[in-house]
């Protein structure tokens, strides 16, 4: 067993480390609503958004808005990897990793190049995957305008030729408990089931052409904004429940190590205490 000193130095540092967690949780809790509150907003607006660009795409005749929607001949596949720039949330980066991983295999590694958002991503994947970029500096001030500027880049590497396939890989949330891994295709346009009954339902000014040529571009930075947004309300979820765990299991450990030190300290008192009874018991003699 050890000695008192040393659990009472266990005793402080757990204490220690489990002031640090709760601290962490409850900025974590605090930075969730605001992200938690943003998200929510939206998510429906983006998301009828990408539907009605995509049936509208689909129904348009010829090859107006063939650029965003042919589907090519997959050879270069560029996965935006979306993860936070900071650690201890649990399993939220290491999943996302493991979905682009998965998606290397699936394509072939010398045909997938990466598109790392978050520092976890590029020092997770630079050293087996092909990282072309690096935008961790995001979420320092995650806005719309700093996000298009990256959608506008992952729009010209898609229209120049150089990717044939665009993927999103980023934590979607749910709930503070609940994050999930979403693998959304950013480019080409991905048809949807019923479009040609979707443009039927609405009447066009000043034609469906120019409509659909100037909303594509604001769709699909709106679509990676939201994806930021999710990863981002996602990560202090994942963080907060994270540290609240570790919250609790600090202060079971301290618990245990409180017992265990009074059951020594008892123990200490109680052999000093026979000793001086037999001591006394020896002068008598």
């Amino acid at each position: 067993m050890a000695n008192l000193k040393e659990i009472r130095n266990r005793i402080t540092s757990v204490s220690s480390t489990m002031q640090i967690t709760s601290a962490m949780k409850m900025v974590s809790a605090a930075k969730l609503k605001k992200a938690q509150d943003a998200i929510t907003a939206m998510r429906p607006y983006s998301e009828k958004l990408t539907e009605l660009i995509q049936g509208l795409s689909a129904s348009l005749e010829g090859d107006v808005a063939a650029e965003y929607t042919t589907q090519r001949e997959v050879k270069r596949v560029l996965v935006v990897a979306i993860t936070s720039n900071r650690g201890l949330c649990g399993a939220l980066n290491s999943n996302v990793i493991k979905q682009v991983k998965a998606l290397s295999d699936k394509y072939g590694h010398d045909n997938v190049g990466v598109f790392a958002i978050g520092k976890k991503a590029n020092d997770a994947l630079h050293k087996t995957n092909y990282v072309i970029a690096n935008r961790s500096d995001i979420f320092d001030d995650l806005t719309f305008d700093n996000s298009a500027e990256i959608a506008q880049a992952l729009t010209h590497l898609f229209l120049d030729g150089e990717y044939d396939k665009i993927e999103l890989v980023y934590n979607q949330f749910k709930n503070a408990a609940t994050q999930v891994v979403v693998n959304e295709q950013f480019l080409p346009l991905a048809p949807i089931a019923g479009s040609d009954s979707i443009s039927s339902d609405y009447i066009f000014e000043p034609s469906k052409v120019e409509i659909v040529l100037e909303l594509i571009p604001k769709s699909l930075k709106t679509q990676l904004y939201k994806a930021l947004r999710d990863s981002f309300a996602a990560e202090h979820g994942a963080r907060m429940t994270a540290m609240h765990k570790a919250t609790d299991n600090a202060t079971e450990l301290r618990n245990q190590l409180k017992l265990t030190y009074n059951k020594a300290r008892q123990a200490a008192i109680t052999g000093e205490i026979l000793e001086i009874v037999g001591g006394a018991e020896a002068l008598n003699n």
